[in-house]
């Protein structure tokens, strides 16, 4: 059954057609903690693969962009592969959903660079064939 919005009490008045019904945002049967679980999962496998590429020891400076980012491609995942909405992906790394619409966007602009594309493709398979419900893993 859809969620029912309330409007504030300022326009109550309004005819019983003013309420807005907006349907249920997560997929079918996941709760707030499987989706947190979930999008925790593609943010390690994304620092994990990240690591793995770095050439070089990180310095305090280094390491805290480097969070920054591995956030921003691990929230760009969720959104294009596992299809999570914006606003449940802000509510499971703890952020607002233009946060979350702010680091698709840097994510997209930093695929001109093919080494950064095809890890991010890399990143997609990966997070496809580990998080994806079965039989929509390759429903892409």
């Amino acid at each position: 059954m859809p969620e029912t919005f309330f409007p504030p009490a300022a326009i109550r008045g309004f005819p019983h057609h003013s309420l807005v019904v907006y349907p249920p945002s997560r997929p079918r049967g996941m709760d707030l903690g499987r989706l947190r679980a979930v999008c925790a999962g593609v943010r390690q496998v994304t620092e994990e693969l990240l690591m793995m590429y770095a050439d070089r020891r990180l310095t305090r400076r280094d390491r805290r962009r480097t969070m920054c980012h591995v956030r921003q491609i691990a929230m760009y995942v969720c959104h294009v592969v596992l299809r999570f909405t914006q606003h449940d992906i802000g509510l499971a790394f703890g952020r607002d959903r233009s946060t979350v619409s702010h680091a698709c966007h840097v994510v997209e602009d930093r695929r001109d660079d093919p080494a950064f594309d095809d890890f991010v493709s890399s990143l997609e398979r990966i997070a496809a064939a580990l998080f994806s419900p079965v039989g929509e893993a390759g429903d892409e």
